[in-house]
């Protein structure tokens, strides 16, 4: 039975919050990125600087002479600015279970892999910024990606500004479970139809097939300890 002990539940966001981003349309802002710079990249090295464990940062210097640092700032801000078009164009979702987060009574925040500035945006863009508390998403640097989960840096932060250690992060993939573990806190694996059929090696706290079963469990486990 889930802890109703908690003081605050912290969630990734997409896959969990938001529908995740056409992957065809994050390899259009590596291109973009490249363009800039007047460089046409193989499909290879765009698709491998879309993955979360994979970033080409080497072969970004040493193939086609650009500094890193320039470079992922220049391709963030293309994922940026293609994540609000999805957005606006409702292409990138918010789930509908959303709302009944506001019948939990915790102090909610993000923490997300995504660009801070897309977290920002989807933040402001669907009036999420009375539910949640703080939201985290990674910094448009090198050092920034670095961090990203299953490194706990950025739950770390939230968890600082929050002033507690006793929480539960919410995520879809065996990377926020692994940053949940190493942060010291309760982890829930949310099983959504895109999460199907994934096999993970790393055992959650929890699982959940969506938002609502979460807090249907908070719910349930409130009433009998009353």
């Amino acid at each position: 039975m889930i802890s109703t002990d908690y003081d605050a539940i912290v969630f990734d966001n997409d896959g969990v919050l938001i529908e995740p981003t056409d992957r065809e349309r994050l390899y259009e802002a590596v291109h973009r990125s490249f363009e800039h710079f007047d460089v046409v990249a193989e499909e290879a090295l765009v698709r491998r600087a879309v993955e979360e464990d994979d970033l080409p940062f080497d072969d970004v210097r040493e193939t086609h002479g650009l500094d890193p640092d320039k470079w992922w700032r220049r391709r963030e801000a293309a994922a940026v600015a293609i994540q609000r078009e999805e957005i606006r164009a409702g292409s990138k979702a918010l789930y509908d279970d959303v709302a009944a987060l506001g019948e939990l009574d915790h102090t909610l925040a993000i923490v997300s892999n995504n660009q801070h500035e897309t977290i920002e945006f989807i933040v402001d863009h669907h009036g999420l910024d009375a539910q949640f508390e703080t939201y985290y998403g990674r910094d448009p640097t090198v050092e920034g990606a670095k961090r990203k989960k299953p490194d706990p840096h950025y739950i770390d932060r939230a968890l600082a500004e929050l002033a507690t250690t006793d929480a539960l992060y919410v995520g879809d993939s065996e990377k926020d479970l692994v940053a949940a573990e190493r942060a010291g806190i309760d982890s829930a694996f949310l099983r959504r139809e895109h999460r199907r059929d994934l096999t993970l090696s790393v055992e959650p706290t929890h699982e959940f097939a969506d938002l609502r079963g979460l807090v249907d469990a908070v719910a349930s486990a409130r009433a009998a300890g009353e």
